[in-house]
C-alpha cells in the first residue's frame, strides 16, 4: 500500500515496528549493551521502524546508541513532546544528535502544543532534517481534535492505540487516515499487557495456526495488522525470541473478518 508516509521500498506494509517505552528506558552500561543486541537483532531480522519518544526518559539516547553504524537500515520514529518552546527546541536538537542528523518521522506526542510544536518541526523537516510529520494520541476523548490536524494536509502520519478491546479508532479516525492517504501506526497491540494478563488455551489457538500463529501475542499483533488501514503496530520487548515471534506476526496470511472477530471474541472472554 502506497502512503504518504511509508511510500519506502525498504519498509514492506503492514509490519511488526518495535516500541521503546520502559524497555529501553535504562542508563547501566550492561543493560545499554543489551538493547544494542536487542535492536541488531531486530535488523538483522527484518524489522526497521523504531518509535521512541523524550517521555521515555533515557529511551531515545539508547536508541541512537543502539543503532550505531546502522542508522541508515532503521526508519525512526521519534517524538516532540513539551509545551515550552525552548524545550521543544532543545529536544529536537538532542534527537538529532542521537539520530545521526535525521529522524524519519517526528510526531507530536499527545498533540502537546501541537499548533506551535508542528511550526518547529515544518521548518526542521524544510531544513532536509525530517522527513515527515505526524500526531499521536493514546486518549479517544482526543480524537476528534487529531481528526482536525489530520484534515489540515500538513501531517503524514498518526499513532493511536487499537487493539481488540480498543476499537475506537475504527469510528472517524481509521476511516479518515484510509481517505486521506496517511500512514497509521498502531500503539497498544497488547492493551499495555492486559490483554496477556490471561491467555487462550491450545485448542483456542489451533484455528489460527493456518496463518502461521501459534501464541496468543501473534494473533493479536496479527489482528492489528489485518486491518488494511493500520501500516505498522509498535510492541515493546527485551526478549529476542518474542521478538521474532513478533516480527513472524508481521507476515501474511492476513486474518479475515470472520477470524478478527474470532479474536474479539476470545479477548472479550479472557478479559472476563
Amino acid at each position: 500500500m502506497e502512503t504518504r508516509i511509508f511510500g519506502r521500498s525498504e519498509l514492506e506494509l503492514p509490519v511488526v515496528g518495535m516500541g521503546t517505552w520502559r524497555t529501553f528506558d535504562v542508563a547501566d552500561d550492561q543493560a545499554e549493551l543489551a538493547r544494542r543486541a536487542l535492536a541488531q537483532a531486530a535488523l538483522d531480522g527484518g524489522l526497521r521502524l523504531f518509535d521512541t519518544s523524550p517521555m521515555y526518559g533515557e529511551a531515545e539516547r539508547v536508541l541512537g546508541a543502539a543503532l550505531q553504524g546502522r542508522r541508515a537500515e532503521a526508519f525512526v520514529a521519534t517524538k516532540v513532546w513539551t509545551a515550552r518552546p525552548e524545550a521543544a527546541a532543545l529536544q529536537i536538537e538532542h534527537a538529532l544528535g542521537w539520530f545521526d542528523g535525521q529522524v524519519d518521522l517526528y510526531q507530536i506526542h499527545n498533540l502537546v502544543a501541537y499548533r506551535e510544536n508542528l511550526a518547529l518541526l515544518e521548518a526542521r523537516r524544510d531544513a532536509g532534517q525530517v522527513r515527515l510529520l505526524g500526531a499521536t494520541h493514546h486518549s479517544p476523548g482526543a480524537f476528534g481534535k487529531l481528526a482536525w490536524l489530520m484534515k489540515s494536509g500538513r501531517i503524514d502520519a498518526i499513532q493511536i492505540p487499537y487493539n481488540p478491546l480498543e476499537r475506537d479508532a475504527e469510528q472517524q479516525i481509521l476511516p479518515l487516515a484510509e481517505q486521506l492517504g496517511l500512514g497509521v501506526i498502531a500503539m497498544r497491540p497488547f492493551g499495555e499487557g492486559g490483554l496477556l494478563r490471561r491467555l487462550p488455551s491450545r485448542a483456542d489457538l489451533l484455528p489460527l495456526h493456518d496463518f502461521g500463529v501459534t501464541s496468543w501475542p501473534q494473533a493479536l499483533l496479527k489482528w492489528t495488522l489485518s486491518d488494511p488501514r493500520v501500516h505498522v503496530t509498535i510492541p515493546a520487548t527485551v526478549s529476542a525470541e518474542h521478538l521474532r515471534q513478533n516480527i513472524a506476526a508481521g507476515r501474511p496470511p492476513w486474518f479475515d473478518d470472520e477470524t478478527r472477530e474470532y479474536i474479539v471474541a476470545l479477548a472479550r472472554d479472557l478479559a472476563g
